[in-house]
């Protein structure tokens, strides 16, 4: 493990009005931007939007996937734009920098969020422990 190690890339199915339906039953975030196209349009949008949180869900398992849920010791990101139906994201991290607290070895993981077409939709970092 070295600074500007890339961790596998998560890739995912496009964003589908079901992916949106499910996330909101499970999150309890039932706004209806997310899931109400008349609604979306009466604020000025196209159609509804993916839930922010489904973009940090998505690096939450990148990380995970990485270095088990245990492995997590912070983890934050920053809203940067909206994911519409049919988007397709995908999670990327690199580490950028390295360190060692209380015997355990440590990265820090720059994280986003991208559309295939190039939209970053998600930014953020996490401190994880090295096994």
């Amino acid at each position: 493990m070295e600074v500007g190690t890339e961790l596998p890339a998560l890739t995912l199915a496009p964003i589908s009005r079901t992916t949106l339906a499910l996330f909101a039953g499970a999150s309890g975030d039932h706004n209806p931007m997310h899931v109400d196209i008349d609604v979306a349009k009466s604020g000025g949008l196209d159609d509804v939007f993916a839930h922010g949180m489904l973009s940090m869900a998505y690096l939450g398992r990148l990380l995970t996937d990485w270095v088990g849920p245990a492995g997590l010791r912070e983890f934050r990101v920053r809203f940067a734009a909206l994911t519409p139906v049919l988007g397709q994201p995908s999670a990327t991290g690199k580490v950028v920098a390295l360190d060692e607290v209380d015997g355990q070895r440590r990265a820090t993981v720059e994280l986003t969020v991208a559309l295939d077409d190039g939209t970053v939709t998600l930014t953020g970092d996490a401190v994880v422990v090295l096994h």
